[in-house]
């Protein structure tokens, strides 16, 4: 089961054979003659095919894609909801997608309208007093805040502030945000109850305290009950608090992450508000600040004027650029399409939705898979397939193939680090009942079936298990024939 059923184009080629005839021309212009230092010795050896035969490989490898469009996605942590074609349309108007980032002004004002407007919809919907729109995805929002706070502390002369401490149930890009700012980093852990361990905390509230990066709901999908005494704690240290806004999905609507006590916020554009992420980008992850910390954010930002027309500007204090140009604008029209749409009555739904959803999976499953942590979820719950380890000699990573045989993307497996064979699931509120219950049987079926059909897994895909650790470490970037057993 190693062979893929679609042949590559190299073993598709065919001698002599073209997908475009260039017309003859009896001269050419001088100046198209490509230097002979620049010349390979030989020519490239490329598959030569006819234009049908390249159009319907790619095709038929795109439809061996697993897309939201074709099935569910649980990815959890991820927030894989489907993104509304509406937020397409509008990214799509001309006004919008033939705007030049260096015109004037003056001849894009309603795209400034827009980001001005987004930015305070978004202050309104986290409790922050103002956001930048630059970063572009949620790990530059990270550095962008870190890198804010370290800018706060050395215009105040303290240069002893270099911790930052972050909980073992955060998303592995907050550790690695902060060292990239220049700080040291202390991981604290959770508790038997999967919250924030205060007591390990307590010793870490102390002058050299700069900031504590915290996810709420964390990544095990739990509301952090101490938060506010957390926040409390971190400020009377001296410190600021950081919200990693990647799970804000939970909370639309219902909670404010500047109400519980927190100074800087990032936000997942593409999770949160439904707009297009994977593959790399594009992406948004646009940062909230409260109180003297605004001055820091990065520059330009948009500003309306007295005579109601609107500008970039640069704060006072600001860090600086941290993206070419405004940030990935159309990405901005998307998420602002998706917000006015809704409504906040229409967000607040969303955020209930989301949460609704994944209890009502988390109650489906919770009798065949053991709970990381048995309480009630928001907006995601993990699972451990410790005991089926244990006692079928099947992983949480078994599980994961076995799902791609009957159509289901995989959910997050082995994260958070913190639990033993995690499965991390999180429906999301775009998901029917119908789905959620199709996908919970799927799962029951699964933890029933013949432990060797599990540890095969996966049968019906053109490629099998695969050996994921060489691909990591010796991957085969390019096709030599006979290299791919």
């Amino acid at each position: 089961m190693s062979l893929t059923s679609e042949p590559t184009l190299f073993e598709k080629s065919s001698v002599g054979r073209r997908g475009a005839r260039p017309p003859l021309v009896d001269t050419r212009p001088e100046q198209w003659d490509i230097p002979a230092d620049m010349l390979a010795d030989a020519p490239p050896q490329l598959p030569e095919l006819s234009e049908l035969e390249v159009m319907r490989h790619f095709v038929r490898l795109s439809q061996l894609n697993y897309g939201i469009d074709t099935t569910m996605y649980p990815l959890g942590s991820c927030t894989m909801k489907y993104n509304p074609r509406i937020n397409e349309v509008t990214a799509r108007l001309a006004g919008f997608a033939r705007l030049h980032p260096m015109q004037p002004e003056s001849t894009a004002q309603g795209a400034l309208e827009l980001m001005f407007e987004l930015q305070r919809l978004l202050s309104e919907i986290t409790g922050m007093d103002e956001f930048t729109l630059q970063p572009a995805a949620g790990a530059q929002g990270e550095l962008t805040a870190l890198l804010m706070v370290a800018a706060y502390y050395k215009d105040r002369g303290d240069s002893e502030r270099r911790v930052v401490v972050v909980p073992d149930s955060s998303h592995g890009t907050n550790p690695a945000s902060a060292a990239l700012a220049g700080f040291e980093v202390v991981t604290v852990p959770s508790n038997a109850n999967g919250d924030v361990d205060l007591a390990a905390l307590q010793p870490h509230l102390n002058e050299r305290l700069a900031c504590l990066m915290l996810t709420n709901p964390s990544t095990l999908g739990l509301f952090e009950v101490g938060i506010q005494e957390i926040t409390r704690g971190v400020h009377q240290a001296g410190g600021m608090v950081y919200y990693d806004g990647a799970n804000m999905n939970a909370l639309l609507g219902n909670g404010r992450p500047g109400d519980m006590g927190f100074d800087l916020i990032h936000l997942n554009l593409h999770k949160t508000f439904s707009t297009p992420h994977g593959g790399g980008g594009p992406g948004a992850g646009p940062v909230g600040a409260r109180g003297e910390l605004v001055r820091y954010l990065p520059s330009p930002r948009v500003e309306k004027k007295e005579d109601g027309s609107f500008s970039f500007f640069r704060p006072a204090n600001s860090i600086g650029r941290v993206r070419t140009f405004w940030g990935n604008f159309l990405v901005l029209v998307r998420a602002y399409t998706y917000i006015r749409y809704h409504g906040g009555e229409g967000l607040k739904e969303v955020g209930e939705g989301a949460v609704l959803a994944a209890n009502y999976l988390l109650s489906r499953l919770r009798d065949k898979y053991q709970l990381a942590y048995d309480r009630t979820c928001m907006h995601e719950f993990v699972l451990t397939a410790k005991g089926m380890k244990k006692e079928k000699n099947v992983k949480a990573m078994d599980i994961a193939k076995r799902l791609l045989d009957y159509g289901y993307y995989a959910p997050t497996v082995y994260f958070p680090l913190i639990v033993e064979e995690a499965l991390m699931l999180e429906p999301t509120e775009t998901e029917s009942l119908e789905t959620l219950n199709r996908f919970a049987d799927t799962m029951l079926r699964i933890a029933d079936e013949d432990p060797e059909v599990v540890r095969s897994a996966p049968h019906t895909t053109p490629v099998g298990r695969l050996d994921e650790v060489r691909a990591a470490r010796k991957p085969v970037l390019r096709w030599e024939e006979g290299a791919l057993p």
